[in-house]
């Protein structure tokens, strides 16, 4: 089973940057693409893949956040949202359920703006704390894909010590991620590659994408068991179609159809 995350900066753009040719050919089972930046009515049959069912959670605000899950087989279930009204009006969290299996698309808030906005995204973590337990104590397998916008450790970005205050590496963030995966979740990049850096997104500001001055914010999460079966994962850089890069992970799982 393929499962390939992808923050996109904008749906159309990735599509006009070839994000849908490359797609054709990596056989995924399912995709989760975060950060659309469009509304229903702006997207037409190029945007989804040929073969899948697609399924969207918008952002009320146009041009803005989203999230999407591109599935090869058509779910038993799909969530939308987390049933609080503010989180889910800028379209953060989309679930299908094969079976006993769960895939969730997230995109977690950003605070690199303001103040404001750093506030939001605590509020956002201490209230999304709740579903991830009842995800983690369901006794279903579950992969929560996506951009959660926290580099955790300092191999996870290149200038650690020049973020230390910064939103995406502050202390209270990187305590949240830590007491994530010491209640059981598993962060599977890092499982499977405990020295590779897996940088995920890079600033368009100076010449962070070719000198790879980059963060590992993107993350695929899972329970233990179905964690236990990813055999190899990777990021994809050979053509840029965001300011993210497309995270790969195959499991060694039988999709239940």
């Amino acid at each position: 089973m393929r499962i390939i995350s992808a923050n996109l900066n904008g749906i159309r753009s990735a599509t006009t940057k070839g994000f849908f040719n490359w797609l054709a050919s990596q056989n995924a089972d399912v995709i989760g693409v975060q950060e659309l930046k469009a509304q229903e009515a702006d997207l037409t049959p190029e945007h989804t893949p040929a073969g899948f069912h697609a399924y969207f959670h918008y952002a009320e605000k146009k041009g803005y956040s989203g999230v999407g899950l591109y599935c090869r087989h058509k779910p038993d279930e799909v969530i939308t949202g987390l049933d609080i009204a503010d989180i889910d009006a800028e379209g953060r969290y989309l679930e299908v359920r094969f079976g006993n299996l769960s895939v969730v698309s997230l995109y977690l808030p950003s605070g690199s703006s303001s103040k404001e906005r750093q506030d939001v995204k605590f509020s956002f973590l201490e209230r999304f704390w709740p579903r991830l337990n009842a995800l983690r104590e369901s006794g279903r397998d579950v992969i929560i894909m996506g951009d959660w916008n926290i580099a955790h450790h300092e191999i996870d970005l290149k200038n650690w010590k020049g973020n230390l205050k910064n939103s995406g590496f502050l202390p209270e963030e990187r305590a949240w991620m830590t007491q994530l995966l010491n209640s059981g979740w598993v962060d599977t990049w890092r499982t499977l590659y405990p020295e590779i850096p897996g940088y995920t997104w890079w600033s368009n500001r100076g010449q962070a994408y070719a000198k790879d001055v980059g963060w590992r914010i993107d993350y695929q999460i899972a329970t233990p068991a179905i964690a236990a079966t990813a055999t190899a994962a990777s990021i994809y850089k050979d053509e840029k179609f965001s300011d993210h890069a497309p995270l790969i992970v195959d499991y060694d799982y039988p999709l239940a159809l």
